[in-house]
């Protein structure tokens, strides 16, 4: 059986950022709008303000309104949700991210809670998380299941009715809005966990799989159906010696070598859903900014 197709997160990516610029000019010569993303970091965690910089970064290359606050780690709940509450009443801000985790003395679902669910580019809101789930329009979809499901339909098409699918893990950042994309899109859907029974036999029965619990190199090759379409989630960190003393490497969920010689199509990690996740939000907020605006928002795939 020949190796796994690699399926290259990147250049999907970069496509769908030409489309957010092709639609930005539209709208701003249509309405004179720009779309505005605010991006809020609060302490100094290395992975986050590496993260909100090249959400940043895209933003602005994109043509959109970007705004970055950075607060100090000591910043008090009160101080963020008065922060949250100036942007939510700002005009030329459309999205609002709140870079998580947040430091101890600050409740996340608060925060999240008091963003308006139309600037909810996450798609963390309650508001946003049921009319999901209800498959009800208007939903802002959380930005790594939606770039996930387009990497799948890059291998399967459009139309995945009837396909199998697991996803490993139950996150309400990834798993849960997975499993709902997946079962509007007519798929018949497991949710698995690390408290499934025989979680490798599960895995074993579905077309797609869905790897997103968070441990590095879980899943092994043995556990796929031949031919399995394989999106890889993870992003672990762990030591690498043969890179010298102290090196790491990054690895997903999934034990690639492996998985490579018995999936149809795998994401790599990094370079596979990992420049989805910032594709997607730049996406989202093109689409908050198109309603907010009252102009009939792209399809970018996710439907």
């Amino acid at each position: 059986m020949p190796e796994a197709t690699i399926i290259d997160g990147r250049a999907v990516a970069a496509r769908i950022a030409g489309d957010v610029a092709a639609e930005v000019t539209r709208l701003k010569a249509e309405t004179l709008a720009t779309p505005g993303l605010a991006v809020v970091l609060v302490g100094d965690n290395p992975a986050s303000r590496l993260y909100v910089g090249g959400k940043s970064r895209k933003a602005e290359e994109l043509g959109f309104h970007s705004v970055q606050h950075n607060l100090p780690a000591d910043t008090s709940e009160a101080d963020l949700l008065a922060l949250v509450e100036v942007l939510n009443r700002d005009p030329r801000i459309h999205g609002i991210l709140v870079q998580m985790p947040l430091p101890p003395q600050i409740d996340k679902d608060k925060v999240i809670e008091a963003i308006l669910p139309e600037k909810d580019v996450d798609g963390f809101h309650p508001v946003n998380v049921g009319k999901l789930a209800a498959g009800l329009p208007g939903a802002l979809v959380p930005c790594t299941p939606a770039g996930s499901l387009i990497l799948i339909r890059e291998v399967l098409g459009g139309d995945l009715s009837g396909k199998s699918a697991v996803v490993i893990g139950r996150s309400n950042i990834v798993g849960k809005p997975m499993a709902q994309l997946l079962l509007q899109a007519s798929c018949t859907v497991t949710v698995a966990h690390s408290r499934t029974h025989d979680l490798a036999a599960v895995t074993r029965e579905a077309e797609i799989v869905v790897a997103a619990a968070g441990r590095a190199e879980m899943v092994r090759g043995d556990w796929l159906r031949p031919g399995a379409t394989v999106i890889d989630v993870g992003q672990n960190t762990i030591p690498a010696p043969e890179k010298g003393e102290g090196k790491t490497r990054l690895v997903g969920d999934v034990a690639y070598r492996e998985a490579r010689a018995v999936a149809g199509a795998i994401t790599p990690v990094p370079g596979g859903v990992g420049p989805m996740t910032i594709a997607m939000l730049m996406a989202n907020t093109l689409v908050a900014a198109c309603r907010i605006t009252g102009q009939p928002p792209p399809d970018f795939g996710q439907s």
